[in-house]
């Protein structure tokens, strides 16, 4: 008997809520960089490093959590996921070295994003949601990471002036665990169903036609930038602000405002991305960051022109995850989305990585985030131009597949 997917409310609902919880504790990281390095007497590069390799470990375990959740469906891998992220906090709050900062905030949170955001998300999305809604309801999604920002950050920044960086931390590890019941409204009984359909594909051949298809290599090169550029933002931007003279609370309402404005900007793309090319929505997004950008840097740095850089930034900040997955969900089809979606990731997290360490590195070396913030401009001109080639159509598929 074939089972019916899970209703569209049911996936949205506890999908986005997820989402908003994973991605809204995350994205407050950055404004641990201060307090945690003045405590324990380390340069920003060693907070910056353990922010990189969580970026990259996020990005690396993705591909696995994407292959887990395709096979044995979301809820198995978003519980693991759950229990590592109140690990990885509760070991951030307690770790006295570099490098037992990087295992728990760099390794252990990373892995557990990778099992509680987007990739997994997003194939219990592919899998339920008809094509005419998916980019939309992926939109949905990637608002609730965004609204997760606003709520979240401020949230963050209370926690530490009144309870302390490590206490903070510790509300945070016990609020994780709202995560495993929401997992269970994204159990998929039809993985498992003797009715299922038998995938056209198995994951070795699924890979093998991605990497050898030219729009995937692209869409994974501006998916780069993408991290290089939200990741550096979020993790510095903060400290660039105190370093001249704002203070703490406008950086803590700058990223909120990123995470409010994204939820628009996110819902926008996952809505354009039914009605529109995809490859042009990504290149008009990347382009204008790099405008957001220099405009940024050009105008005098008062609170107003952070607030209004951070609106604008917020609604180009995740936009691109809607269109971006939906493009590979249409070009290849459902069967191994998660997967894919991870490996697209990890090119991400790759940029993540290269933009968190980078700030810190160039910070600590020149006193300056300005080479990155020119890095930042330059590289948001080429992942507009690298999208426009991409080709949406679904890929032609020899049938039966070679084995």
């Amino acid at each position: 008997m074939q089972h019916k997917p899970l209703s569209l409310f049911q996936v949205l609902a506890c999908g986005a809520a997820i989402v908003t919880l994973s991605m809204g504790i995350r994205h407050g990281f950055g404004l641990w960089l201060q307090p945690i390095t003045q405590a324990q007497g380390w340069g920003r590069q060693e907070f910056a490093m353990a922010m990189a390799i969580q970026n990259l470990s996020w990005g690396f375990m993705g591909i696995f959590a994407g292959m887990l959740a395709d096979r044995f469906g979301a809820f198995r891998v978003i519980t693991a996921g759950a229990l590592l992220y109140a690990l990885g906090l509760v070991g951030m709050a307690s770790a006295n070295t570099p490098w037992l900062f990087a295992l728990f905030s760099g390794v252990v949170i990373g892995t557990a994003q990778a099992g509680t955001t987007y990739a997994v998300i997003y194939g219990v999305i592919g899998r339920n949601v008809p094509a005419e809604r998916r980019s939309w309801a992926m939109g949905i999604a990637a608002a609730a990471g965004s609204f997760g920002q606003f709520l979240m950050v401020p949230v963050e920044g209370l926690l530490i002036s009144h309870a302390g960086w490590q206490n903070a931390l510790m509300i945070l590890a016990a609020a994780t665990a709202l995560i495993i019941p929401l997992a269970w409204g994204l159990r998929e009984p039809a993985l498992h169903a003797p009715g299922q359909a038998k995938r056209e594909q198995t994951i070795g051949q699924a890979l093998k036609e991605a990497f050898k298809y030219p729009s995937f290599q692209l869409l994974m090169a501006g998916y780069f930038v993408c991290g290089f550029q939200v990741v550096f933002i979020g993790v510095h931007m903060p400290s660039y602000l105190k370093d001249h003279g704002l203070p703490p609370q406008v950086a803590s309402y700058a990223l909120a405002l990123i995470g409010l404005f994204n939820v628009f900007g996110t819902y926008a793309a996952g809505t354009l991305g039914q009605k529109m090319a995809k490859k042009k929505i990504l290149a008009a997004i990347y382009f204008m960051r790099s405008v957001a950008i220099v405009l940024f840097l050009l105008a005098p740095l008062t609170p107003a022109s952070v607030y209004l850089f951070s609106a604008v930034m917020g609604l180009l900040w995740l936009s691109t995850v809607p269109p971006t997955n939906a493009a590979v969900a249409q070009i290849f089809g459902v069967s191994h989305l998660s997967m894919l979606s991870g490996f697209i990731f990890f090119s991400h997290q790759i940029g993540s990585f290269m933009g968190v360490w980078l700030g810190g590195y160039l910070y600590d070396k020149t006193g300056s985030y300005d080479i990155v913030w020119y890095l930042a401009i330059v590289l948001g001109v080429f992942a507009a131009l690298v999208n426009l080639p991409v080709r949406e159509s679904p890929i032609a598929r020899l049938k039966p597949q070679a084995t």
